[in-house]
């Protein structure tokens, strides 16, 4: 007879396999056909709870207190910033057309103006641009407390007079800047001949060369510390300068330099005197320089 795998009792063996566990009917419903069951665990009722599930009141309140930490912490930073970082000393190097308050007023405007560290954030690899008179602004933290303006104003040789304005050249005789102030330093240049002024654009002299002179001129009483009020070329271009009362006649430009070297040691002789100064036959070996008072 077929051996039909029951025992010797009739008892129906046990599957091999060990894995298999036994649900008895009482212990679990079968699902419903067509329907997944899924197992997931019972939320709580007063919220959720972690992985973005809702949290109870105690974890709102946590929350609450981490977030008003967090305020107060900013607070307290932005307070101290504000205080330890205020601007008490400015010190400002190269300026001559704008005084030492209006630099200032340029560089340290708006609500932080007076803030050391949005100064550096604001001025970080840049300086202040768009000025007039001013090449560039560089701004330098030295301190909390501190800072320094370095002032690079435009190179200018000389203005000319046009319809009530005072109109700005650089050494190429380009007009750089249009003003109604007057820049002391800066002399006034007068017997160019020219029909209209167009900022940018070079003043439509005949002789371009007549900037190069102003030039030299301008460098030369810079170096040897004279301020001019006026410089005068007259029709064949022979050079006269204006020191309040004084007028020195310096002829052509030969012996420039020699000229205006000996002008630094006659002027102050004359101060308080009102005259004119020859020295259009000066060299080296002159000896007496004529001078006729009014």
């Amino acid at each position: 007879m077929k051996d039909m795998g029951y025992g010797t009792k009739g008892k129906k063996k046990r599957p091999g396999n060990s894995n298999l566990r036994l649900i008895k009917n009482d212990d679990a419903k079968l699902p419903e056909k067509g329907r997944r069951v899924s197992h997931s665990p019972e939320i709580p009722m007063d919220g959720l709870g972690e992985a973005g599930r809702p949290v109870g009141h105690k974890g709102l309140l946590y929350m609450g207190i981490i977030l008003l930490a967090l305020a107060v912490a900013a607070a307290i930073a932005g307070y101290y910033i504000i205080t330890e970082y205020k601007v008490s000393t400015v010190y400002v190097d190269g300026n001559i057309h704008y005084s030492n308050e209006e630099i200032m007023t340029m560089v340290m405007s708006g609500r932080l103006g007076d803030n050391s560290l949005w100064l550096a954030l604001k001025y970080k690899d840049k300086g202040v641009e768009d000025v007039p008179f001013v090449e560039k602004m560089d701004v330098d933290i030295l301190s909390p407390t501190s800072i320094r303006i370095s002032v690079y104003e435009k190179a200018l040789a000389g203005y000319v007079e046009y319809l009530g304005r005072y109109m700005y050249f650089d050494k190429d005789g380009i007009v750089v800047e249009s003003s109604d102030i007057r820049t002391v330093g800066v002399p006034q240049v007068t017997g160019l001949d020219f029909q209209y002024v167009v900022l940018n654009e070079p003043l439509p002299v005949e002789n371009e060369e007549i900037f190069q002179k102003i030039l030299s001129v301008t460098q030369l009483l810079a170096k040897y510390e004279l301020i001019t009020d006026k410089i005068f070329f007259d029709s064949s271009y022979n050079l006269t300068l204006y020191f309040k009362d004084v007028k020195v006649l310096l002829g052509s430009s030969d012996a420039i330099d020699g000229k205006i070297m000996r002008l630094r040691y006659i002027l102050p002789e004359l101060e308080g005197k009102k005259g004119t100064l020859q020295m259009e036959n000066y060299d080296e070996n002159s000896k007496n320089i004529p001078f006729h008072q009014e």
